[in-house]
């Protein structure tokens, strides 16, 4: 039985989807089917393969049908109910003096439950709020505490880049991202530059960082002494990508030269010039 990777949900989750005997979907095909959350609608990005299956962390179900016209308009319907339910939800956390902020709600095409998504410094006590909402909506609640990457992940549409977010099209999961990416790759250490629309440093500056690793691996490090054409010299800096090195030579000037135009360090000792004959 084929298997097809289905794209679903606000939190544009990812699984492996089972299929109808004989049933074949085409790239971008708006599909139903059955989640381990209830009946949802999803669209299909590819035929499902080993590999797709070693990225997945999301557990998959089963593809009922391709999305008909009437399919369409009933989600159009939840989506317009969502903006009054937000509303809601919004009165009964303010009535109820909640220390949470309300991100997004998800109404489930099968109307088996509503997921609402939070922010929030610590735990919250909801039970209340669950039951009043449980009693407006008649379907089950279901709350999900988000950080600030799934709220861009929720609510962002476009980076600095001019394309869509990264966490909203491609990542099935945020990578980790620290500062020392954002240097090695000689990246502006501007926050406002370097932070994407969650506030945090971009996902993006993770992209090439193994790269960036692996070619300083064949650098001499910064300090060391190389011996030149000219004699020996100090390394200054580093262009990576170019294979370019920024070294000073015993009169305190700075050359730039090809990293495969010197040899192996020779040891940590500055050259020195003595101004006379030994």
């Amino acid at each position: 039985m084929a298997k097809y990777i289905v794209r679903y949900g606000s939190m544009r989750l990812l699984g492996a989807f089972d299929c109808p005997e004989e049933a074949v979907f085409a790239r971008g095909t708006k599909v139903i089917a059955r989640t381990g959350r209830g009946l949802e609608a999803g669209e299909i990005l590819c035929e499902a393969t080993e590999e797709a299956f070693e990225q997945l962390r999301e557990a998959g179900g089963r593809i009922l049908r391709e999305m008909t016209a009437d399919d369409a308009r009933d989600i159009s319907r939840l989506c317009e109910h969502q903006h009054e339910q937000f509303a809601t939800c919004q009165q009964c956390i303010q009535k109820l003096g909640l220390a949470m902020e309300l991100v997004d709600l998800e109404h489930l095409f099968g109307g088996e439950r509503i997921i609402v998504y939070y922010l929030a410094e610590g735990r919250v006590d909801f039970r209340e709020l669950v039951r009043m909402l449980a009693g407006e909506f008649q379907t089950r609640i279901e709350m999900r505490q988000i950080g600030v990457r799934d709220e861009a992940k929720l609510m962002a549409d476009y980076g600095d880049c001019g394309n869509p977010v990264c966490c909203n099209t491609h990542l099935i999961e945020m990578p980790p991202v620290s500062m020392k990416m954002a240097k090695l790759q000689k990246a502006t250490l501007d926050p406002t530059k370097i932070s994407g629309r969650c506030g945090r440093l971009k996902c993006c500056l993770r992209y090439e960082y193994d790269v960036y690793e692996q070619l300083q691996k064949d650098l001499p490090p910064i300090g060391s002494t190389v011996t030149t054409s000219t004699g020996p010299m100090r390394v200054l800096a580093h262009e990576i990508l170019a294979g370019r090195l920024l070294v000073e030579d015993g009169e305190r000037v700075r050359h730039l030269i090809d990293a495969a135009d010197v040899r192996r360090p020779t040891d940590d000792a500055p050259p020195e010039s003595t101004g006379k004959d030994e």
